[in-house]
């Protein structure tokens, strides 16, 4: 059974590209490429076609992450297409729920995946400085290592938080 999920934020080029990338690598790394589909995307279509913030892909590299993905907008689409949407703060979660078609995939927050990271949401470092960039790469790992072990450790719907 093959897992669809989809990491959003605003404008998909700091902390859901962020999102896609630690998850990639920790579904790489756990041999299970074959088995859980990734992407991410924006609530906003501000930066459409744009790779990932310059800072966000510096602080990423520097934990042995890449970020390759292009900006898109989240999409109808998407909830017939992805079994898992995981939002990275309650704005993005509430603008996903208002675009849900009363059916297809489950929207959760990232931080219902967090166990070490006790915070309320991923928050957006791009008014920030070097710092939150990190801070969000820190919430990301916990939040994605924790839903890397419920997708290979469940059966049915393996993702739900």
């Amino acid at each position: 059974m093959k897992i669809s999920i989809l990491f959003v934020c605003m404008g998909n080029i700091c902390r859901s590209p962020a999102a896609e990338g630690v998850f990639r690598q920790m579904v790489a790394d756990a041999g299970l490429e074959d088995r859980i589909e990734i992407d991410s995307a924006g609530t906003h279509s501000y930066h459409v076609g744009k790779p990932a913030d310059e800072r966000m892909r510096q602080a990423a590299a520097s934990r042995g992450y890449q970020l390759d993905s292009i900006a898109r907008r989240l999409l109808v689409e998407d909830f017939e297409r992805f079994d898992l949407i995981i939002t990275m703060d309650e704005d993005n979660f509430d603008e996903a729920m208002a675009l849900r078609p009363g059916k297809g995939a489950q929207v959760v927050r990232m931080v219902d995946y967090c166990e070490i990271s006790e915070v309320d949401e991923v928050s957006d470092p791009y008014y920030g400085g070097e710092e939150g960039f990190h801070t969000v790469i820190d919430i990301l790992e916990d939040g994605c290592f924790n839903l890397l072990k419920r997708c290979a450790s469940l059966r049915g719907h393996p993702c739900s938080a």
